[in-house]
């Protein structure tokens, strides 16, 4: 599975290489735009490990610059347990139209993360969008037996653009 995603991912990316315009720095200009994400799909690591793949849940994401934005939500995580999240996605380059950079946020809810307290996340974060559609992809880390890593998958509409 994690090799069909990846090539998937490498195939997705021949296309955009395509002269100078492949690797830019994203202007830090102000922006105001408010997109609705809905839940996360999530490949994990662990296949065999019995998680949930289908985080259902919704969040708030508001762009203030064009390298910037404030995000937050709630989802069904993959322990089966309501996890809330709080954060900013900071993503200074992009590769062709892909946005590159980090999501730096607080997550609670996980059972075997600080009793399913609040704790700090640093995640790859991705991000394609087209006109009013776009998809974040979080590349997630394994954390020892508490956190279960992978690929996560949102989908998210722009709700306006000022």
């Amino acid at each position: 599975m994690m090799r069909t995603l990846y090539l998937l991912a490498l195939l997705g990316a021949a296309p955009l290489a395509h002269g100078a315009d492949f690797f830019t720095k994203i202007d830090p200009a102000p922006k105001s735009e408010l997109w609705i994400d809905t839940g996360f799909y999530t490949a994990h690591f662990d296949g065999d490990k019995d998680l949930n793949n289908n985080n259902k849940g919704l969040a708030l994401e508001y762009r203030f610059s064009g390298t910037l934005a404030a995000t937050g939500g709630r989802f069904y995580n993959s322990d089966r347990a309501w996890s809330n999240y709080a954060g900013v996605i900071w993503q200074p380059y992009a590769v062709g139209p892909v946005r590159v950079g980090l999501a730096l946020a607080a997550f609670d809810g996980y059972p075997k993360t600080r009793d399913g307290g609040w704790f700090p996340g640093v995640i790859p974060t991705l991000t394609y969008e087209y006109e009013r559609v776009g998809v974040n992809v979080g590349i997630i880390p394994n954390y020892k037996d508490r956190l279960y890593g992978g690929i996560s998958f949102q989908l998210k509409f722009k709700l306006f653009q000022r």
